[in-house]
């Protein structure tokens, strides 16, 4: 009588089902969260990775405490697997795209208003000329939101400002611009040749909200130098920032990104790239995303090669 098939055989005949658990499981950090991507059953699951790991004879991960997280094994078994599981999952994808080139697809881009009112125009219109058949979908978010787009797959990739990049994505900076002030005509401060930081405290800053970037960057220049700062209004949107500083109802800081030749007739502006960084906006993928022509097509708009075969495998970065 022949001997019962080892457990094991199943799962080295089908090695893409347990590396695919495995990479679901190391990006949610939990089996239940792994199993409803997956639609499968939580013991499916856990016999999966369970059968990995008596393949490979390692542990994979740490099991205390409610979020599963990688040993030092599992780190390097997910940076060589992900990248694989993901070209696999959409080969039949990139298959029929190349097959019809860009026709009849869709591409999703995450981008703040900033970006999308000031940057993109002149991009998405090539785009569109170039593929005009591809459905492009613009997602207004920032922050967090745009991270949660990124990491979930709900976008291809993002086109943003970045001041931290998480280790988990890629960014290639493309363009940078310097911090301004901005004030009505005929303000105070207009009258000083040299405006110091410390001239700013008694006049009240118009911001955006506190949960965005500028707010933060602001807000850590004051700390760092011990320079006292108000804010007299906090309000979304460059364009209305700027019409309320064209009232006289305070000053602002605002990247260069938002001004026109009509701005510098009707506001006044300096340049306070001697105290505050420049900001720097370019392409967001997630670390080791499989692109798809689209995706790619996009990214090459604003950053030709930014995001090469190896390139987006390799730590994120910024030249902040």
């Amino acid at each position: 009588m022949s001997k019962a098939a080892s457990p094991r055989f199943y799962y080295k005949g089908d090695r893409l089902k347990p590396l695919r658990a495995f990479c679901q499981a190391a990006r949610l950090g939990s089996i239940s969260r792994a199993a409803e991507a997956l639609f499968l059953s939580q013991p499916a699951v856990t016999l999966q990775l369970q059968a990995l790991e008596r393949d490979l004879q390692v542990r994979l991960f740490e099991r205390g405490g409610r979020r599963m997280t990688l040993t030092r094994e599992g780190t390097a078994l997910y940076e060589l697997a992900r990248p694989l599981v993901e070209g696999l999952d959409g080969l039949e994808g990139e298959f029929r795209n190349k097959l019809k080139g860009l026709e009849a697809s869709e591409l999703h881009v995450a981008a703040g208003s900033s970006t999308i009112l000031y940057l993109l125009p002149p991009i998405v219109q090539a785009f569109k000329q170039a593929h005009p058949t591809v459905q492009l979908v613009l997602h207004n978010v920032t922050g967090k939101d745009g991270l949660a787009l990124l990491r979930s797959d709900a976008v291809d990739l993002a086109v943003g400002s970045m001041l931290d990049v998480p280790t988990d994505l890629s960014y290639a900076p493309v363009y940078s611009f310097d911090p301004m002030l901005i004030m009505a005509k005929g303000h105070p401060l207009s009258k000083k040749e040299n405006i110091q930081l410390e001239d700013l405290s008694p006049h009240g800053l118009i911001l955006p909200p506190k949960r965005l970037t500028t707010w933060r960057l602001v807000d850590l220049v004051f700390q760092q130098r011990r320079v006292p700062y108000t804010v007299a209004l906090e309000v979304g949107g460059w364009e209305v920032i700027k019409q309320y500083v064209a009232m006289g109802l305070g000053i602002s800081i605002v990247t260069g990104i938002c001004l026109n030749e009509a701005d510098h007739e009707k506001l006044e502006i300096r340049n306070l790239r001697d105290y505050f960084p420049p900001r720097s906006y370019g392409v967001v993928v997630r670390k080791g995303k499989f692109l798809s022509p689209q995706a790619r097509a996009f990214s090459d708009l604003v950053k030709p090669g930014a995001f090469e075969r190896n390139d987006y495998f390799e730590s994120g970065h910024s030249d902040r």
